[in-house]
């Protein structure tokens, strides 16, 4: 295909050019472009091992697969952004990321795929688990630090932030034992759920997908650690203030690949393994990155709290929300992504007049 070319020759250009511009302190604005472009690149090709993974492993298991290695993109900048002490930035990131898997990849996927078939159908068992999993880690570990940090001092508010962090990783993956050991097959996609299973060559072996995902991961850091160097500069440059970046471009950078194989697997009638992307990196990202980066803050000289800002918090709930209210029968069609994305584009104008 012409656009994986595109990315392989962005990768090939990228790296030696991402190398050059922080040895020699290239201008941030073109640094940040050249950093950008090349983790988008190496994304995709992330995404292209983890589909072929997919087909291997089937949809829950290559869904999981792939949220994983897309939001470790973004658990990498986030780490890196901790460390710079830019803590803003890393729960604007987290923000994006919600909003940008439930508004943007989900709402462009439904559409994407909608207009090629007049409904999707995918399992309703699975939209309902999640639902419940969404609330819980949204609108209940989330608003609850929130609302007793009014009352608590900085260090009590990180004390609640590591016990929440703690209770939900081990909820996450106990949802992942579940779902992928006690329950598996219970809930089983049947003929009218909308997965037409044909079979379909994986575009690369096992071992090959591996290799990929290994060295773009390491790639990735790298490049990873000295965009976040860029980031107070381009705002300034730009007129973009750290929660935009944050929401935005970290949030649609971290998790570009993703994104592509959400709306890749919605265009072949695969909804389901769009639906585990879209809502399965939401849970990682609510669950598992969210926490880590909290107990990892630990270690730095400037720890993060589970303390969003009020319009922050607000955008994630209603988009959880909105999302559950459009997937919980599960079947969706274009109009339904039309609004998402909606929802999507009137929060990214609020974000960016903040």
């Amino acid at each position: 295909m012409v656009i994986n070319r595109i990315f392989f020759i962005g990768i090939i250009l990228g790296i030696p050019l991402s190398v050059a511009a922080s040895l020699m302190h290239w201008p941030a604005v073109a640094s940040f472009i050249i950093y950008c472009v090349t983790i988008v690149a190496l994304a995709s090709f992330m995404g292209r091992a983890t589909e072929s993974l997919a087909i291997t492993v089937g949809p829950r298991v290559g869904g999981l697969l792939n949220a994983t290695f897309g939001n470790a993109v973004e658990l990498i900048i986030s780490i890196f952004a901790l460390k710079a002490g830019l803590v803003s930035v890393v729960l604007a990131s987290l923000t994006g990321s919600v909003l940008g898997n439930l508004l943007l990849v989900g709402g462009l996927s439904f559409f994407i795929g909608g207009l090629k078939f007049k409904r999707q159908k995918f399992n309703v068992h699975d939209a309902q688990h999640n639902a419940g999993l969404m609330i819980f880690a949204i609108v209940v570990a989330f608003v609850f630090p929130e609302v007793f940090s009014l009352t608590l001092d900085n260090h009590e508010s990180f004390t609640l932030s590591i016990w929440v962090s703690a209770i939900m990783i081990v909820l996450y993956l106990a949802a992942l034992y579940f779902k992928l050991v006690t329950h598996r097959g219970v809930y089983a996609y049947d003929e009218e759920s909308g997965e037409h299973d044909e079979e379909e060559a994986a575009e690369w072996t096992k071992k090959k997908s591996i290799n990929v995902l290994f060295l773009a991961t390491l790639a990735v850091a790298y490049i990873s650690e000295n965009l976040v160097h860029t980031f107070e500069e381009v705002g300034r440059a730009l007129g973009w203030s750290e929660v935009f970046i944050g929401i935005i471009i970290v949030a649609i950078v971290g998790n570009a690949a993703e994104h592509a194989s959400a709306v890749l697997m919605a265009y072949k009638n695969k909804i389901g393994v769009t639906v585990e992307i879209a809502v399965g990196s939401t849970l990682q990202i609510a669950m598992f990155v969210a926490p880590v980066l909290v107990l990892a803050s630990m270690f730095f000289e400037k720890q993060m709290s589970l303390v969003f800002s009020l319009p922050e918090l607000v955008s994630m709930v209603l988009a959880v929300f909105l999302t559950i209210s459009i997937t919980n029968d599960g079947d969706t069609n274009w109009f339904e992504g039309l609004t998402l994305l909606a929802a999507y584009l009137i929060m990214g104008v609020g974000f960016y007049l903040l």
